[in-house]
Protein backbone atom coordinates (compact mmCIF):
# COMPACT_ATOMS: atom_id res chain seq x y z
CA UNK A 1 0.00 0.00 0.00
CA UNK A 2 1.28 3.48 -0.96
CA UNK A 3 1.43 6.25 1.54
CA UNK A 4 1.19 9.94 0.78
CA UNK A 5 4.65 10.20 2.33
CA UNK A 6 6.26 7.94 -0.28
CA UNK A 7 6.70 10.93 -2.62
CA UNK A 8 10.07 12.62 -1.93
CA UNK A 9 8.55 16.02 -2.86
CA UNK A 10 6.72 17.08 0.29
CA UNK A 11 5.51 20.35 -1.18
CA UNK A 12 1.71 20.56 -0.93
CA UNK A 13 0.00 20.20 -4.31
CA UNK A 14 -1.42 23.74 -4.24
CA UNK A 15 2.10 25.18 -3.84
CA UNK A 16 3.76 23.14 -6.60
CA UNK A 17 4.61 25.08 -9.71
CA UNK A 18 2.39 24.12 -12.59
CA UNK A 19 3.84 23.63 -16.05
CA UNK A 20 3.33 26.77 -18.12
CA UNK A 21 2.37 26.12 -21.74
CA UNK A 22 4.56 27.49 -24.52
CA UNK A 23 2.58 29.33 -27.18
CA UNK A 24 4.03 30.35 -30.57
CA UNK A 25 3.96 34.15 -30.96
CA UNK A 26 1.93 34.14 -34.19
CA UNK A 27 1.05 37.46 -35.81
CA UNK A 28 -2.15 39.08 -34.41
CA UNK A 29 -2.18 36.87 -31.28
CA UNK A 30 -3.48 39.12 -28.47
CA UNK A 31 -1.63 38.79 -25.16
CA UNK A 32 -1.05 40.83 -22.01
CA UNK A 33 2.44 41.38 -20.60
CA UNK A 34 2.40 40.34 -16.92
CA UNK A 35 4.57 43.01 -15.25
CA UNK A 36 3.25 46.12 -17.04
CA UNK A 37 -0.26 45.02 -17.99
CA UNK A 38 0.33 46.18 -21.58
CA UNK A 39 -2.14 44.36 -23.82
CA UNK A 40 -1.68 44.08 -27.57
CA UNK A 41 -1.44 41.99 -30.69
CA UNK A 42 1.84 40.40 -31.74
CA UNK A 43 3.38 42.41 -34.58
CA UNK A 44 6.80 40.74 -34.86
CA UNK A 45 9.37 38.57 -33.13
CA UNK A 46 13.07 39.37 -33.25
CA UNK A 47 16.29 37.83 -32.08
CA UNK A 48 18.36 40.47 -30.26
CA UNK A 49 21.59 40.55 -28.29
CA UNK A 50 19.57 40.40 -25.06
CA UNK A 51 17.57 37.41 -26.31
CA UNK A 52 14.34 36.94 -28.25
CA UNK A 53 11.81 39.78 -28.11
CA UNK A 54 8.22 40.26 -29.17
CA UNK A 55 6.67 43.55 -30.32
CA UNK A 56 3.06 44.16 -29.29
CA UNK A 57 0.70 46.77 -30.76
CA UNK A 58 -2.14 48.06 -28.60
CA UNK A 59 -5.52 49.25 -29.85
CA UNK A 60 -4.21 52.80 -30.28
CA UNK A 61 -1.37 51.66 -32.57
CA UNK A 62 1.35 52.09 -29.92
CA UNK A 63 4.18 49.54 -30.19
CA UNK A 64 6.17 48.16 -27.25
CA UNK A 65 8.93 45.56 -27.23
CA UNK A 66 9.13 42.89 -24.51
CA UNK A 67 11.55 40.02 -23.86
CA UNK A 68 10.08 36.55 -24.34
CA UNK A 69 10.58 35.67 -20.70
CA UNK A 70 9.17 32.49 -19.15
CA UNK A 71 5.77 33.11 -17.53
CA UNK A 72 5.80 36.61 -18.99
CA UNK A 73 2.41 36.83 -20.71
CA UNK A 74 -1.27 36.18 -20.16
CA UNK A 75 -3.36 34.58 -22.89
CA UNK A 76 -7.09 34.56 -22.16
CA UNK A 77 -6.29 34.98 -18.45
CA UNK A 78 -3.78 32.11 -18.26
CA UNK A 79 -0.03 32.46 -17.81
CA UNK A 80 1.93 31.38 -20.90
CA UNK A 81 5.46 31.56 -22.23
CA UNK A 82 5.71 32.99 -25.74
CA UNK A 83 8.16 31.30 -28.10
CA UNK A 84 9.21 32.09 -31.64
CA UNK A 85 6.92 30.55 -34.25
CA UNK A 86 8.24 27.45 -36.03
CA UNK A 87 8.76 29.39 -39.26
CA UNK A 88 10.79 32.11 -37.51
CA UNK A 89 9.29 35.57 -37.25
CA UNK A 90 5.64 36.00 -38.17
CA UNK A 91 5.13 36.73 -41.83
CA UNK A 92 4.44 40.38 -42.52
CA UNK A 93 1.06 40.98 -44.07
CA UNK A 94 2.10 44.30 -45.60
CA UNK A 95 5.07 45.51 -47.58
CA UNK A 96 8.60 44.78 -46.37
CA UNK A 97 10.35 47.56 -44.45
CA UNK A 98 14.01 48.53 -44.42
CA UNK A 99 15.99 48.86 -41.18
CA UNK A 100 15.16 52.59 -41.08
CA UNK A 101 11.43 51.85 -41.33
CA UNK A 102 10.89 53.03 -44.90
CA UNK A 103 9.16 50.89 -47.51
CA UNK A 104 11.53 48.52 -49.27
CA UNK A 105 11.49 48.60 -53.06
CA UNK A 106 11.17 44.99 -54.23
CA UNK A 107 13.82 43.95 -56.74
CA UNK A 108 15.61 47.31 -56.56
CA UNK A 109 19.32 47.31 -57.32
CA UNK A 110 21.88 49.71 -55.97
CA UNK A 111 22.63 52.70 -58.17
CA UNK A 112 26.10 53.65 -59.25
CA UNK A 113 27.46 56.22 -56.80
CA UNK A 114 26.26 59.71 -57.60
CA UNK A 115 27.71 63.01 -56.54
CA UNK A 116 26.53 62.58 -52.99
CA UNK A 117 28.58 61.60 -49.97
CA UNK A 118 28.01 61.26 -46.27
CA UNK A 119 31.27 61.67 -44.40
CA UNK A 120 31.31 59.95 -41.00
CA UNK A 121 34.13 60.42 -38.53
CA UNK A 122 33.98 57.27 -36.40
CA UNK A 123 34.12 53.68 -37.63
CA UNK A 124 31.22 52.68 -35.38
CA UNK A 125 29.18 55.63 -36.62
CA UNK A 126 29.84 54.61 -40.24
CA UNK A 127 28.76 51.05 -39.46
CA UNK A 128 25.60 52.33 -37.77
CA UNK A 129 24.69 54.56 -40.72
CA UNK A 130 25.24 51.63 -43.08
CA UNK A 131 23.19 49.25 -40.95
CA UNK A 132 20.21 51.57 -40.47
CA UNK A 133 20.10 53.60 -43.71
CA UNK A 134 22.24 51.48 -46.05
CA UNK A 135 19.34 50.12 -48.13
CA UNK A 136 17.86 53.58 -48.60
CA UNK A 137 21.19 55.18 -49.48
CA UNK A 138 22.16 52.49 -52.02
CA UNK A 139 18.93 53.04 -53.97
CA UNK A 140 19.68 56.78 -54.13
CA UNK A 141 23.34 56.25 -55.03
CA UNK A 142 24.68 57.97 -51.90
CA UNK A 143 28.00 56.74 -50.51
CA UNK A 144 28.92 56.63 -46.81
CA UNK A 145 32.62 57.32 -46.38
CA UNK A 146 34.53 56.69 -43.19
CA UNK A 147 36.92 59.45 -42.21
CA UNK A 148 39.93 58.47 -40.16
CA UNK A 149 39.63 61.69 -38.25
CA UNK A 150 38.04 65.04 -39.02
CA UNK A 151 41.47 66.69 -39.53
CA UNK A 152 41.55 65.58 -43.18
CA UNK A 153 38.00 66.73 -44.02
CA UNK A 154 38.91 69.92 -45.95
CA UNK A 155 41.34 68.01 -48.19
CA UNK A 156 38.82 65.20 -48.79
CA UNK A 157 36.06 67.65 -49.74
CA UNK A 158 38.45 69.52 -52.03
CA UNK A 159 39.43 66.24 -53.76
CA UNK A 160 35.76 65.32 -54.16
CA UNK A 161 35.20 68.75 -55.76
CA UNK A 162 31.48 69.25 -55.20
CA UNK A 163 29.79 71.63 -57.60
CA UNK A 164 26.47 73.43 -57.76
CA UNK A 165 24.75 70.34 -59.24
Amino acid sequence: MRSRYDNPDLTPPWKRKQAVPEVPAERDLVVEEVTTGFCGAVVRCEKTAEGPTVTLEDRFGKHRVFPMAPRGFLLEGRTVTLVRPAGGAPAASGPRLTASGSLAVPGARARVARAGRIYVEGRHDAELVEKVWGDDLRIEGVVVEYLEGVDDLPAIVERFAPGPG
